[in-house]
């Protein structure tokens, strides 16, 4: 095992009652009027990045698409 997964390794992800703790934390942090904003700022997060990411996709098919067009040059 390297040492970058050796801590996943140990502790493992968060189960059943330790997502019960983390969202009771969170709800005493932020109160219950702020969750749907953090969500809702949250999922805009994900959705810009989505985009960001389709973007980039597209840029990169683009630019893929042209050096195909372009003439190789000769060799001697």
């Amino acid at each position: 095992m390297s040492m970058n997964t050796l801590p996943f390794a140990i502790f493992g992800l968060p189960g059943g009652p330790e997502l019960w703790i983390i969202g009771g934390a969170v709800l005493l942090l932020f109160g219950g009027a702020k969750i749907p904003q953090l969500m809702r700022g949250l999922g805009q997060g994900v959705g810009e990045l989505k985009k960001g990411l389709d973007e980039g996709k597209k840029a990169f098919s683009e630019g893929s698409e042209e050096k195909k067009d372009e003439p190789k040059p000769e060799e001697k």
